[in-house]
């Protein structure tokens, strides 16, 4: 009985999270040490911890929910999550408002939040419902294309909101990982190429257009009147040259790449970091592995994020459930962009955005939301085994239960 009682749970997903658990408070304590501000490292490690348990007892909840019902609550957990953003308007927090330059942060009495994170999580659901749903209910008489504009349609009617309330935060790099989620699953729902095809060439377009307009003077101030700001034309400025700007507005950017770069093969160790990155503990903290293990230690990381996309693949390909199916896929998006942007943008490919590095960075919503979105994958896992091994005889006749 135990020996089956293990294999209910797929171990071989949560090996690359627990190991990346462990890393992440090593690099938070490298982080933490060398940062002169931070003048209470234990009471530091000790919040991590308590956000790893709360995560941990969240992943727990979240693979133990039974189909159905996160089937039922998805609509609601998007309104929910929708609502709590839509009090950014009025109750964000001014504090991380003034020193982020974004309104991302809600603030409700003492407690201090990021709205968007547990946005992902319902937007993720209510998208695999939509397409789910559409992909039963296709219509024959109609051709491929109406039925994928059809699609295509319902999926904007609940992203538009999101992507609004995204641009009032002034939080582009958030809004890209919902775009990332989006394009995603409307791929592995079996869209037209024609349409794939078409807002790829449009995204194109649209991309050549947004380099046309920041890099010309006319451009920025057409884009001024967009309500786009000063600070966001200097991100692409420090991106493109951020040795140019490393005493002013560049400075983490250039500081960040310096400390990368001094690691060398196998880096300083922990306890020898000497380049002073600010805030290495969320954004940066893929600093600390570069400076303190070097090019291996950044190696081993990388190999790490993999296992664990490789593993969400392998569930995504193995789901008896189609809602599951593109539950997983919504997720491995979620994973790949964070992982993705984050280290693009320590190591000078892609400009600073302020996405955290998965189970790496300081702990927080964006801590939680990493730990619930793994439980959404292994409940698939869960559920299926339980299936498949102890209602071998029932299976057919449940079948009507539980939701495709």
């Amino acid at each position: 009985m135990e020996k089956e009682q293990k294999e209910l749970m797929n171990y071989a997903l949560l090996l690359p999270v627990f190991l990346l658990i462990i890393v992440g408070f090593i690099v938070q304590y490298g982080a933490f040490e060398a940062d002169p501000t931070a003048v209470d490292t234990v009471g530091l490690l000790k919040k991590q911890l308590l956000w790893t348990v709360i995560g941990t007892i969240g992943m727990l909840i979240t693979l133990l929910i039974p189909l159905s019902v996160l089937w039922k609550s998805a609509p609601f957990i998007y309104g929910f999550s929708l609502l709590f953003m839509l009090l950014l308007v009025w109750y964000y927090d001014p504090v991380m408002a003034s020193i982020t330059s974004t309104r991302r942060w809600l603030r409700l009495g003492p407690f201090s939040f990021q709205p968007s994170e547990f946005m992902k999580i319902g937007y993720i659901l209510v998208l695999a419902m939509i397409v789910t749903t559409d992909r039963r209910r296709n219509n024959p008489s109609k051709s491929v294309v109406k039925n994928d504009i059809n699609l295509l349609l319902k999926m904007a009617a609940v992203s538009l909101p999101v992507w609004g309330l995204m641009f009032y935060q002034k939080d582009f790099g958030t809004s890209l990982v919902f775009l990332s989620i989006f394009m995603g699953m409307l791929i592995v729902s079996g869209c037209s190429w024609k349409i794939l095809g078409t807002g790829v060439g449009l995204l194109s377009l649209l991309g050549g257009s947004a380099i046309l307009l920041i890099f010309t003077e006319w451009g920025q101030k057409l884009l001024k009147l967009l309500h786009f700001q000063a600070y966001q034309f200097q991100r692409i400025e420090v991106w493109l040259n951020p040795f140019d700007y490393a005493d002013s507005i560049g400075y983490q950017q250039a500081r960040g790449i310096t400390a990368i770069g001094s690691g060398g093969m196998f880096g300083k160790g922990l306890t020898n970091l000497e380049v002073h990155v600010p805030v290495r503990e969320s954004d940066m903290i893929f600093t600390v592995v570069g400076e303190a293990y070097g090019f291996v230690g950044s190696t081993f990381l990388l190999l790490l994020f993999f296992y664990l996309i490789y593993q969400m693949l392998i569930c995504t390909m193995n789901a008896n459930k189609e809602f599951y199916a593109y539950v997983t896929t919504g997720v491995i998006m979620y994973f790949l962009f964070h992982i993705i942007e984050n280290i693009g943008a320590a190591v000078g490919l892609l400009p600073l955005t302020g996405i955290p590095l998965p189970f790496l960075s300081q702990g927080g919503t964006a801590y939680l939301a990493n730990f619930i979105a793994v439980g959404l994958v292994l409940s698939m896992y869960d559920q299926k085994k339980w299936l498949e091994k102890y209602l071998p005889s029932k299976r057919q006749s449940n079948k009507k239960h539980i939701e495709d």
